[in-house]
């Protein structure tokens, strides 16, 4: 990678880092749907003046239906499985099983995207789920019901991160590719409009039984114009630039921002479970995602 796409992935790491320590200001007061539906309506918004001011040509080239589908995937169900998770897990938590991205993405990519799923890869995604399970059982919050649903809800968001990394590629890049900026944009509608009626529904039948003050609409803001439009223009950015699977190394940087911002912030607990299950999921990485050995022969061969 070069210094442009290094600084772009440390920088997307610190963004969504803090997003978490949104999440959990945000989520227990609100609830669940409501969180994921203003993070994305306030990224569309925001990307609507951002891409006027800018004077974007609005040229989707016939994809607009099939970012918008994307959009669903990459942003409207997670956004809602993390703020679900929000409600139960410190920040730090949900930033740490956050890093078992990649280790979905090759697991995703070897069964149904025809990538090579070596021993390696293979071992690399069940020592993650074991540090998965280290934290969850040795961390400093109580293993219950409650951790469970968290962290299950947090898996099954990097379970939908590992498609939609692989399908922007083969429907965006592979056909033609798409101003990244415009993918953003087009992703936080598709969003938008699949979380409009659940959260009309969520309101309707079980409103929040508060809005919450300054402190939560502060971070409402910041949630969806920081560390979702101005970070998804990033991360398209980078998906055309570095792939898919490198892409989401990101998600390995992202526990160290989101186990501090926790920490300073919210005053959240660490222990050393941080340090073993945040260790052994790096290993995974390492095994994951470290180049595969050339046999001698192959580049001749070419």
């Amino acid at each position: 990678m070069n210094p442009i796409d290094i600084f772009r992935l440390l920088s997307l790491a610190a963004i969504w880092g803090a997003s978490f320590l949104f999440m959990r200001i945000i989520a227990p007061v609100i609830g669940s749907i409501p969180t994921a539906f203003f993070r994305v309506s306030i990224a569309a918004a925001g990307l609507l003046v951002i891409l006027g001011l800018m004077r974007i040509s609005w040229d989707f080239k016939g994809k607009l239906k099939t970012v918008m589908l994307l959009g669903v995937i990459n942003s409207g169900i997670p956004a809602t499985l993390y703020s679900v998770a929000a409600q139960v897990l410190p920040a730090g938590y949900s930033s740490i099983f956050n890093a078992t991205t990649p280790l979905m993405g090759v697991l995703i990519g070897g069964l149904f995207f025809h990538e090579r799923l070596t021993g390696a890869k293979l071992g690399g995604v069940f020592l993650g789920l074991f540090g998965v399970g280290v934290l969850t059982r040795a961390g400093p919050v109580a293993f219950d019901m409650g951790l469970l649903m968290g962290a299950v809800a947090c898996l099954l968001a990097t379970t939908c991160y590992g498609f939609a990394g692989f399908l922007a590629r083969r429907w965006l890049d592979q056909a033609g590719g798409l101003d990244s900026r415009l993918s953003a944009l087009g992703s936080m509608l598709g969003a938008t409009l699949f979380l409009l009626p659940l959260f009309g529904y969520s309101v309707f039948n079980q409103p929040p039984a508060s809005w919450g003050g300054w402190s939560v609409w502060l971070s409402l803001l910041g949630l969806g114009l920081g560390c979702t439009a101005f970070a998804y223009i990033i991360y398209f950015r980078l998906l055309s630039s570095i792939g898919p699977v490198k892409s989401m190394t990101t998600t390995f940087l992202i526990p160290l921002f989101g186990v501090l911002w926790g920490a300073l912030f919210l005053d959240e607990p660490l222990s050393m479970a941080h340090i073993y299950g945040g260790l052994l999921i790096a290993l995974a990485l390492w095994l994951v995602l470290k180049p595969a050995a050339v046999k001698p022969g192959l580049v001749a061969d070419r």
